[in-house]
């Protein structure tokens, strides 16, 4: 495949030769780099700040995710299994309902990005102390954000992060402040998400938004017709809210950056909703009704990107 790509130009197609690898060295170092430290999330005046370890060893993947300020919460994962410390309890999540989180931001299926995107490779610079090169996502239209990454140049670990509108204006960033590249890093804590019968007994009790789910093997009837281009459907289910009486019907769609989610509610006769736009930093909301039901979409887009998808939705079943 790498020959056949290098008979086009550079220039003509970004993601070729060198850039494709040094993109699957970003996955790769996400899962496999030992490390350990502080970045900051900030996305419009919204600023947080987090504790992250990560260890790879003869057993998988090991992590663990601590807020810092505010109240305590602490994420651990083994592999697949997550569970979530808070308010002095301890409950199991399921993985898929938490989207990739930084510094592994690129989806493993990196082909796919070439679709929507140009990518290459531009300036080094330094980031936490280290030396870096970035790579720039620049999206075909104007219904995605662009996005900047700075990755460590010895290992391809994901250091900063940038989400930027249409003016190169930065809406959402992550980056390390503090950073620990390999080393002797602390893994007492990787026993803490073992499971036992007891762990499994409390996550019958307390796992509520696992047991009210339902993944469906066929469709809901409720269609999009006007996504962008190279956005996928990723997955439909049912939903139980405490606040609904009937389940919500929400659909998942990625381009292998960007996520769209799609809810359809029955609207209650007592609950005033009706149709606007909202957004913080790189997320916009824009709900609509369609008869007697209130189609939410929330995407990482822009805000005409998430309008666009609302106004496209109907229901096509019998």
């Amino acid at each position: 495949m790498l020959v056949q790509l290098g008979v086009a130009s550079a220039w003509a197609d970004p993601l070729q030769g060198n850039e494709a690898e040094w993109l699957k060295t970003m996955v790769f170092a996400a899962h496999q780099t030992d490390y350990s430290g502080v970045f900051v999330y900030q996305s419009g005046g919204r600023v947080e700040m987090s504790r992250i370890t990560h260890v790879s060893d003869e057993n998988g993947e090991h992590e663990r995710l601590e807020s810092m300020g505010g109240a305590k919460r602490e994420l651990i994962r083994n592999n697949d299994q997550v569970w979530l410390y808070t308010d002095g309890r301890k409950v199991k999540v399921e993985k898929r309902q938490i989207k990739r989180a930084f510094p592994a931001l690129l989806p493993e299926q990196i082909s796919t990005l070439k679709e929507n995107y140009l990518i290459k490779r531009e300036e080094e610079g330094e980031v936490a102390g280290y030396h870096v090169h970035t790579v720039t996502f620049q999206p075909k239209d104007n219904l995605r954000y662009s996005r900047k990454m700075w990755a460590h140049y010895d290992s391809g670990l994901l250091l900063k992060a940038a989400v930027m509108d249409d003016r190169d204006y930065i809406i959402e960033q992550y980056a390390f402040m503090e950073l620990s590249i390999g080393g002797n890093i602390d893994r007492k804590w990787i026993s803490q998400a073992k499971s036992s019968p007891s762990d499994i007994s409390r996550q019958v009790q307390t796992s509520q938004l696992t047991n009210s789910e339902l993944l469906l093997t066929e469709a809901s009837g409720w269609q999009v017709d006007e996504l962008p281009f190279g956005f996928k459907k990723i997955l439909e289910m049912r939903r139980s809210f405490h606040e609904n009486r009937e389940p919500v019907i929400h659909m998942v769609f990625s381009d292998g950056l960007a996520g769209i989610s799609v809810f359809v509610e029955k609207l209650n006769e007592s609950a005033h909703r009706h149709s606007g736009l909202a957004g913080q930093g790189a997320v916009h909301v824009y709900n609509r009704i369609i008869g007697d039901s209130l189609v939410t979409v929330v995407g990482e887009v822009p805000a005409r990107t998430v309008i666009q998808v609302a106004d496209s939705v109907r229901y096509a079943g019998q």
